[in-house]
């Protein structure tokens, strides 16, 4: 986060201001459960919201859209009020009917959202949920270690010699599936049996050359210098290189993936209307763009780009250069498909060595 920034959102933490409801009045009670991607919001603007509501937060963190679900599907809805999956888990969710509805009206600043990102097929009309940040997900490679060309899926699933067994993958089938996809140009969410063989093989192939499988620890170790490449975030490849690491984040020419997180309004939400004045306070534009600032991604909120620091705006894991690919968002497959591809995903891990 940008030093700037940062002592900006503790200013605003610490400063004097009004307790208000929920619904806009009088003191505020209560607590907010968020079940939340790790090291993704800063604390000092949780810290500011309890300080404007006397809303009390609390906080659990997961590392993949995967582990979120199986969490909520194992007991856990009813105790969280909010959670911020990524565009196809919303789908997924609101199918399963894990997600609460959003009234018209019900938000008073739902009128901030970008177009673009508002009438999304993954949750038309904004019923369930609100943009929180979205950006992409490729590689990146330490440059002391390997010069060559980088904007190839190669990289990661049939490597150059200089990379192979130094290379994390992210703890999250969805995506590497996605790449593995894209890198051998089929479609997702294929019940084609040679299309499924192909994945199986590929993916069998490359796993000798990674050496870890881990989204919480990605950064860390391409920092550390613990692997020289790692699948990743695009605002964690950016804190990276910002943290003095000779990284570069690519753009393969294969593809790869685009992703937008969202806040949803879970159902049975203990806390619902300081739900609801979460999502309110998170769609104004000098709190999300702290939110940007500190995870080094976008947001989807008008007015929101206009306060993000300047070195943000112009890096290069923020802005894709004019000669990249567009980027593909997951798709919400079916039940039957997401199975198959779940039993591709444990075959990997179980050959691995490693737990799912």
């Amino acid at each position: 986060m940008n030093r700037t920034a940062a002592a900006a959102v503790v200013a605003l933490a610490l400063a004097p201001c009004a307790s208000l409801s929920a619904e806009g009045g009088g003191p505020a009670a209560g607590r907010l459960s968020i079940y939340h991607w790790f090291d993704y919001i800063p604390q000092q603007l949780l810290d500011r919201f309890s300080a404007e509501t006397g809303i009390e937060v609390s906080m659990d963190v997961y590392e993949s859209n995967a582990e979120m679900l199986a969490s909520l599907q194992a007991g856990g809805l009813g105790s969280y009020d909010v959670a911020v999956p990524s565009e196809y888990m919303v789908r997924i969710m609101a199918d399963e009917g894990m997600l609460d509805e959003i009234s018209p009206g019900e938000l008073t600043n739902a009128g901030n959202i970008e177009a673009r990102w508002m009438d999304v097929s993954y949750d038309p009309g904004r019923r369930h949920s609100i943009p929180y940040q979205w950006g992409t997900t490729s590689f990146a490679v330490n440059r002391d270690v390997y010069a060559g060309d980088i904007d190839t899926t190669a990289i990661l699933f049939d490597p150059p010699v200089a990379l192979r067994g130094r290379i994390n993958v992210l703890e999250d089938r969805r995506e590497v599936l996605l790449l593995a996809s894209l890198h051998l140009g089929i479609p997702q969410c294929t019940t084609d049996p040679e299309h499924l063989q192909a994945l199986d093989a590929l993916l069998q192939g490359a796993r000798q050359h990674w050496a870890s499988f881990g989204s919480e620890t990605a950064k860390d170790a391409l920092e550390s210098g613990a692997v020289a490449a790692s699948m990743i975030y695009n605002g964690e490849a950016a804190q990276a290189r910002e943290a003095g690491a000779n990284v570069e984040y690519a753009y393969p020419r294969e593809g790869f993936v685009t992703w937008m997180d969202n806040v949803v309004l879970l159902q049975d939400a203990p806390n619902r209307a300081n739900a609801i004045r979460f999502m309110d306070f998170l769609l104004e534009p000098e709190n999300i763009a702290a939110v940007s600032d500190y995870v080094r991604s976008a947001a989807g909120v008008e007015g929101a780009d206009a306060l993000l620091d300047e070195e943000l705006k112009s890096s290069p894991e923020y802005a894709p250069p004019a000669d990249a690919p567009p980027g593909t968002f997951v798709a919400a497959c079916d039940p039957e498909t997401r199975a198959l591809y779940d039993g591709l995903w444990t075959r990997l891990r179980d050959r691995a060595g490693v737990p799912k």
